[in-house]
């Protein structure tokens, strides 16, 4: 992978991230950064997952991104639940 598209998945998956924490109900008490790292990981499992269906994933593909976004939720339902709340969710630390 090219320092392009490293560059292109850490942006994607902060992006990926916000949606998928946007379709969360309620309020999640954890940091942006974790935000971010969690989308960066559901955009990687997600084009893995439809790579695995054999799905196209050159171009846009609306099951890969389906995927993706899907897990993002997922994963920030699980780790909004694991996260302490006292750490103060907003501040990034």
């Amino acid at each position: 992978m090219t320092i392009t598209g490293i560059i292109s998945a850490v942006i994607f998956g902060a992006i990926i991230g916000a949606v998928g924490r946007l379709l969360v109900p309620g309020k999640q008490n954890m940091p942006v950064w974790l935000t971010v790292l969690v989308g960066i990981v559901a955009a990687f499992a997600g084009t893995a997952l439809a790579r695995l269906f054999n799905l196209s994933t050159r171009g846009f593909n609306f099951w890969e991104l389906l995927f993706q976004i899907g897990l993002a939720a997922l994963a920030v339902f699980i780790v909004a639940g694991l996260w302490p709340k006292g750490r103060g969710g907003t501040s990034g630390y």
